[in-house]
């Protein structure tokens, strides 16, 4: 693998410990992936930010890296974001998180705002916050977000874990691999759906063509006969990410790759609506949910606004709480919908999402729309949540009085 004459004095460590460490890692995944050369990127989305996620072996990685470029008097080279930490910042205590659990949690926000992280803490950076042009690289570790950033912008992105995105920020650069390279972009399945969906049969949609297309060994979908907006293409994404790690896809006439994405000898397989409602009886359980939870990915504005036109002027049910899960920068530029949701008894949450906080310290019982939260709710070592997934409209109903 070729090195710049800079980036061989990065990797000796004449930039110093931090630098150094950050380059062995870059470097060593390059090797593996047969990498040719190292690329900058424009910017960076970090994950492991949740303490429930990390741990305390995670809050210690992070706070002695954090220390040691502190010493060096370095900070991220790039644009750096943070994904959703496991609390609300400010309204812990309203969600029910222990003292010990938020004070951890500060500790690893603090370490990573000490580096030169931007304290976003959402999975949705491409909002307002770090919003990437056609063809740009990244480095990205937010599995929802690399596959927007791929799929709906045209950037280019592999999903990062935690440790490589944060040596990219530090290093500003990554190995070029995987969806940086051209050829790795073509789509290697067409799927055919038959139907229209809504937004909540997107969401379940790609539930299910995540974990089908991983078992086929595909990693690239070109959907053909779907029409999605953004915010379906943010739940279809997401979902397929979850459920079968798939970082890109294309819908033909949509998305920005979708012409030059194919070639005609692929496989087909084709998608009713009878199969996708039949997938959600697995998904959706006969419990009554104590929790409604949106925002996963965070809420967009217009996502936002629904929530706020549906329950303005109503009254909410004291057996049921609602929590929306939206990012600082969405929520600031909608304060009359967040007022609206919190007058009806609603609680707007920036920083954290139901996934990665502790709310099976509260709740049994969760209503989703989300395919990714419907896959990662009930599992024993997220949240141990006995799930309904729902139409958006349907959970709002559930909770009004």
């Amino acid at each position: 693998m070729y090195l710049s004459n800079e980036q061989e004095r990065m990797l000796s460590g004449e930039e110093g410990e931090a630098v150094r460490k950050a380059m062995e890692l870059i470097v060593a995944l390059g090797k593996i992936y047969e990498a040719e050369r190292l690329i900058p990127v424009s910017s960076v989305q970090v994950s492991g930010v949740s303490y429930k996620t990390i741990g305390d072996a995670g809050l210690e990685f992070i706070e002695d890296y954090a220390e040691m470029m502190k010493k060096e008097g370095k900070k991220v080279r790039v644009k750096t974001t943070m994904n959703p930490a496991g609390m609300d910042i400010e309204k812990w205590q309203v969600m029910g998180v222990d003292r010990e659990f938020a004070e951890k949690q500060m500790r690893i926000y603090k370490a990573y705002v000490s580096m030169g992280i931007e304290p976003s803490l959402t999975c949705t950076p491409y909002y307002f916050v770090n919003v990437p042009k056609f063809g740009e690289h990244l480095a990205w570790a937010e599995s929802s977000a690399v596959s927007y950033a791929n799929s709906v912008i045209g950037a280019r992105t592999n999903r990062e874990g935690g440790p490589s995105a944060l040596a990219s920020a530090i290093t500003g650069l990554t190995a070029e691999y995987g969806l940086h390279l051209e050829e790795n972009r073509k789509a290697d399945v067409v799927v055919e759906v038959d139907f229209n969906p809504d937004s909540y049969l997107y969401a379940a949609l790609g539930n299910h063509l995540g974990s089908l297309l991983s078992k086929m060994g595909k990693k690239v979908p070109y959907f053909r006969g779907i029409k999605p907006s953004e915010d379906d293409m943010k739940a279809l994404g997401a979902a397929m990410a979850a459920t079968g790690s798939i970082a890109l896809y294309h819908v033909e006439g949509t998305t920005p790759e979708w012409k030059n994405a194919i070639d005609d000898d692929l496989e087909v397989i084709k998608v009713d609506e009878l199969e996708i409602r039949e997938h959600i009886k697995g998904m959706d359980r006969d419990c009554e949910p104590e929790l409604i939870a949106i925002g996963c990915p965070h809420a967009s504005e217009r996502e936002l606004r629904r929530i706020a036109e549906m329950v303005k002027g109503r009254r909410k049910r004291e057996d049921k709480e609602l929590w929306v899960s939206v990012s600082r920068a969405v929520a600031e530029r909608n304060k009359d919908a967040v007022r609206v949701i919190e007058d009806f008894g609603g609680l707007v949450l920036r920083d954290t999402c139901m996934v990665v906080s502790p709310i099976e310290k509260r709740f049994r019982s969760t209503g989703v729309n989300s395919g990714k939260a419907a896959y990662y709710l009930p599992k024993e070592s997220f949240c141990r949540q006995c799930v309904r997934f729902r139409p958006l409209e349907d959970l709002v109903r559930m909770v009004i009085a």
